[in-house]
């Protein structure tokens, strides 16, 4: 109840869009590559199974993709919150993907996979946190948002705006596929 009021007091509060990673200059491309998910259509709602922890089940949705353009040595999976209530938005997880990769199956974000490396996400978690607005909140944009990049990432990142620096100049096509969730 209390969490449900704060998310109504705190409705009007989202940061701008423009902050979202999408926006980085640093991953600035073509927007080539189609993503898709058998779980659900751009614009529409993300199955409660793939939320976050107390809300779903926490498995991560089918994803496919069209093929990288050629010179892709790796691709980046970034999944983000767009609406959150904070000054910018939230990363919930960032992988980088094999680029022979075409899709991942559901779930496969939760295991161990040697065609996945987790990244540090917004608060320096690893692995798939799915989607789990704040109660009363209103509705909430997820971008599923996939980068080719055409060197490897090599070392690990401390956090985000250490990964933007690595990718600066390397991104060679980009594409995003949009869920949205209601808090």
């Amino acid at each position: 109840m209390a969490v449900s009021l704060l998310g109504k007091l705190l409705r009007k509060v989202r940061p701008d869009e423009n902050r979202s990673s999408w926006y980085a200059p640093e991953l600035a491309a073509e927007e080539t590559l189609q993503v898709q998910s058998t779980a659900f259509q751009d614009g529409q709602a993300i199955p409660l199974t793939h939320s976050g922890k107390g809300r779903g089940d926490n498995l991560s949705p089918a994803l496919s993709w069209s093929q990288a353009p050629a010179g892709t040595k790796q691709l980046l999976l970034i999944i983000e919150d767009i609406d959150v209530p904070l000054p910018r938005p939230i990363i919930h997880t960032i992988a980088a993907l094999s680029p022979s990769l075409l899709g991942l199956p559901e779930g496969s974000l939760n295991q161990e996979d040697e065609n996945i490396r987790f990244l540090p996400a917004s608060f320096g978690s690893h692995g798939y946190a799915g989607p789990r607005p704040l109660p009363g909140h209103g509705v909430h944009r997820y971008g599923f948002q996939l980068f080719a990049l055409d060197r490897p990432l090599g070392e690990e990142p401390k956090n985000v705006a250490a990964l933007l620096e690595l990718v600066r100049g390397h991104v060679l096509a980009r594409g995003r596929l949009t869920g949205i969730q209601e808090g």
